[in-house]
């Protein structure tokens, strides 16, 4: 099949424009910043190994993590694209301890929406060649255009979001993305530096046969996440399930998404609320998994409705194929029962 007959991402956001809802032209402006700079970022992360971008930055982010240097040059890369566009009035990153206000242009505090990111997800894993990626997460703002951007406008539910999505820089490079209306995939030709659908429509399978956890920390884990466990090892009916666990949350999720599975990041003895944020990956990834068929819950609650209190609130995170999602609960509800 010839590169012509897919649907190119620019395409598909214009004959899509009326599913973001109030927009006057900017899904494809917000979509092209994103786009642009993860080319940029991909192409980074391609030559990290004979460029002087691995390693550590040698200092820290917000949750004292040590940063990488790719992590820096990536959230500088997608702050500049988003602040060109006149359609943004503040960005927050994971790797920033306070939202930015846009001020590069002289309508930036018209502008309607604010974007939420994990510049590159899994950044830990450059050294050693393994797939990484970047979350994001649009919103209208809640404070009146016209006046300076604030914190509420960015502390909301997840169901407020209006777009979300992740770009994987794997064996091949894709933004898959939803605006409310289901979850398409889109494969960079690097030749021609042109993103094609190449995943229409992508679903969760209703149960998968895969679990996704780091068994390192068994111990540390509520008694629930541990029956689940076992209970995905044991040899009845269709299981025991495929124990797959990469590291990067973009890349697991994506191929759980593929093949169908659930993904486990629980609260551990060490961090009670766990250790992933709910705004920079929780929320955009619940919000891909409901639009695919799938569920997301912090193993009693809808993860979506989790009303946030700041920037970077960690919570367990439970998203995956429906079916998988819900026995887990079951086993956190009757552990927590007992």
């Amino acid at each position: 099949m010839s590169d012509q007959s897919f649907q190119t991402l620019g395409e598909f956001i214009i004959d899509k424009q009326e599913d973001f809802l109030y927009s006057t032209g900017e899904l494809s402006r917000l979509l092209s910043a994103i786009r642009l700079a993860s080319k940029v970022v991909n192409r980074q992360v391609n030559k990290a190994g004979i460029a002087d971008i691995i390693g550590m930055a040698g200092n820290e982010n917000i949750q004292g993590e040590e940063q990488q240097k790719l992590d820096v040059l990536a959230n500088e890369i997608f702050i500049e694209a988003l602040s060109q566009r006149e359609v943004v009035c503040g960005i927050a990153s994971e790797e920033s301890d306070d939202f930015i206000e846009i001020k590069t242009h002289s309508n930036a505090h018209l502008s309607k929406y604010v974007v939420l990111i994990d510049p590159l997800d899994g950044s830990s894993n450059i050294d050693v060649n393994v797939s990484v990626g970047t979350i994001f997460s649009i919103y209208r703002r809640v404070s009146e255009p016209g006046t300076p951007v604030v914190l509420e406008d960015f502390l909301q539910k997840g169901v407020n979001q209006i777009a979300a999505g992740y770009v994987v820089y794997g064996s091949s490079t894709m933004i898959v993305f939803t605006t409310g209306n289901g979850v398409n995939g889109f494969t960079l030709d690097p030749s021609l530096g042109t993103y094609y659908l190449s995943h229409p429509n992508m679903q969760f399978s209703r149960r998968g046969n895969i679990y996704s956890i780091n068994e390192g920390n068994y111990i540390k884990f509520p008694q629930g996440v541990k029956d689940y466990i076992k209970f995905c090892q044991k040899e009845e009916e269709d299981r025991p399930y495929t124990s797959r666990y990469i590291g990067s949350l973009v890349s697991d999720f994506h191929r759980n998404m593929i093949k169908g599975g659930i993904y486990i990041y629980p609260s551990t003895s060490q961090s009670p609320n766990g250790k992933l944020r709910l705004l920079y990956e929780c929320n955009p990834m619940a919000f891909l998994a409901e639009q695919a068929g799938g569920k997301c819950t912090n193993g009693f609650q809808r993860v979506m409705e989790i009303q946030p209190t700041e920037l970077h609130q960690r919570v367990p995170f439970f998203c995956g194929s429906y079916e998988m999602v819900e026995k887990a609960e079951e086993f956190m509800r009757d552990a927590a029962a007992n």
